[in-house]
């Protein structure tokens, strides 16, 4: 199961856009309400949460993966369940993806310690020791997956998707959304 964690003012592109790209090609995807069951994103975007956070079934996890947004970004520093589901993912090996500003919480955790990671230009400070890739769409390192903005989305998608279901899948998807590199 990928669990992708919603927050009152989550990028809405960057969590919208995994959970399509991610379904098309065959995952089972639970978003998350971390805010309660409707979550209203950065742009005014309500989305009905298909469970909320406390129902994670952390054993079932294959993926968390937590958009961007600074609103959201915040609600999820703010929440202990939502930081204890991913520092559950990355202590059990599971993927563990984050993108835009949502990177610094990966930071906060000590998850990007001294590891390669992107995230939204001009955030970089808030980073800790990670070693900040500029300029990478998407940075991948072992199961720590970091994307760098709402613009990178579909790279960021579709590189979870090669991750879960293999290169041949993440081809069907991307040929069948006429996404060009």
């Amino acid at each position: 199961m990928v669990y992708v964690l919603l927050a009152d003012g989550f990028e809405e592109a960057e969590a919208l856009v995994t959970v399509d790209v991610l379904r098309r090609g065959g995952c089972q995807v639970a978003t998350v309400g971390v805010t309660g069951a409707p979550v209203t994103g950065a742009h005014n975007i309500t989305v009905m949460a298909d469970l909320p956070v406390r129902d994670v079934n952390l054993d079932a996890m294959d993926m968390v993966v937590v958009p961007g947004g600074l609103g959201g970004v915040n609600a999820i520093l703010d929440s202990a369940a939502a930081l204890a589901v991913i520092q559950k993912a990355a202590e059990y090996g599971v993927y563990v993806a984050a993108i835009c500003a949502a990177p610094t919480i990966l930071a906060r955790l000590a998850i990007l310690d001294r590891r390669p990671a992107v995230c939204y230009p001009g955030m970089e400070d808030e980073m800790g020791s990670a070693v900040v890739q500029k300029g990478k769409k998407v940075v991948v390192d072992g199961r720590i997956v970091t994307g760098e903005a709402a613009g990178s989305v579909f790279d960021f998608a579709l590189t979870l998707l090669e991750l879960l279901k293999g290169p041949e899948k993440a081809g069907e998807v991307r040929h069948a959304i006429h996404y060009r590199l």
